[in-house]
């Protein structure tokens, strides 16, 4: 199916980027905020923000450096206070002292009930576990509810809308790394990442080391299944040693995640252990050097 172009009104609401953004979309009925956590008292009074809705604390791990999430639904109370109201009592909060910026999602017409913030609570909770990109911090599932069919081919595309505004907004929560692994060939479409293989024998610990990766328009991807060698050599570059010892990887080498580096290099040093040119290392099936790709797209 083609994608069509979307038109995105991004309103700065301090006047600069670093700043509450108000986000809405053409033809959607919901609203986004982002809300820097230092700002929350500024939106004192916006009627939307006391509003049902469901919301999203973004930060980061002191200790790993780990981007983290947590998301939460927030209903309007008894003193018609909603969203904003929850996210103050998250600032307040010790145990949520890691966020830095908020996300929040309502609509125009003050539409969403205690059932419709449950079950997007829910499948934004599923989305995000599944694309792997963040720590979700919810201690507990959040429940779907029961809606009805039609209700939830709304709120299905109510999600949909809200995963292109997350990404504007700079959250790829929902976005996993990569796609179903297509073969590679030397003519590429525009919507297939190219498949790369890497596979020698290691002099270091004497095993096959034998991994995949996919370019992807953020990077490369070493994927999840591949075998990769478990010693280090002296000229490892600190930050691969650093992403080698964090990453999940059995006792017999093999990955058990995707990882994503900025660099073919960078890529290939984490599955070798040392320092190497990923244009040369990564190939195609048919024995296609990355480097050779690249060359025949500049001409």
């Amino acid at each position: 199916m083609t994608k069509r172009g979307k038109s995105i009104n991004l309103f700065l609401m301090d006047g600069t980027p670093n700043g509450r953004i108000k986000c809405t979309l053409a033809n959607w009925t919901g609203i986004a905020y982002k809300i820097p956590r230092t700002e929350l008292d500024k939106c004192k009074g916006r009627d939307d923000l006391s509003q049902s809705g469901v919301y999203f604390l973004f930060g980061t791990s002191d200790q790993t450096d780990e981007n983290m999430v947590y998301i939460g639904q927030a209903g309007v109370r008894k003193n018609g206070e909603g969203i904003l109201c929850r996210l103050t009592e998250h600032k307040r909060n010790p145990d949520k002292d890691y966020w830095t910026e908020a996300v929040v999602f309502t609509t125009s017409n003050n539409s969403f009930g205690p059932t419709e913030i449950s079950y997007l609570e829910n499948r934004f909770c599923g989305l995000a576990i599944e694309a792997n990109r963040y720590m979700v911090k919810n201690g507990n599932d959040p429940t779907s509810g029961n809606i009805t069919e039609e209700k939830e081919s709304e709120l299905e595309e109510f999600i949909d809308y809200a995963k292109i505004i997350m990404g504007t907004l700079g959250h790829k929560l929902f976005e996993p790394l990569t796609d179903k692994p297509k073969l590679a060939t030397i003519v590429e479409s525009s919507e297939e990442d190219l498949l790369l293989f890497m596979k020698r024998n290691s002099r270091k610990s004497g095993h096959l080391i034998e991994a995949s990766c996919k370019q992807t328009n953020e990077g490369f991807v070493v994927l999840k299944g591949s075998r990769i060698e478990t010693i280090d050599s002296d000229s490892i570059p600190p930050r691969i040693k650093e992403r080698r010892q964090k990453a999940k990887i059995d006792t017999n080498g093999i990955l058990q995640e995707d990882i994503l580096f900025r660099s073919p290099s960078y890529a290939a040093a984490f599955v070798i252990g040392g320092h190497v040119n990923g244009l040369l290392e990564w190939k195609t099936q048919e024995g296609i050097s990355l480097k050779e790709i690249e060359n025949r797209g500049d001409n």
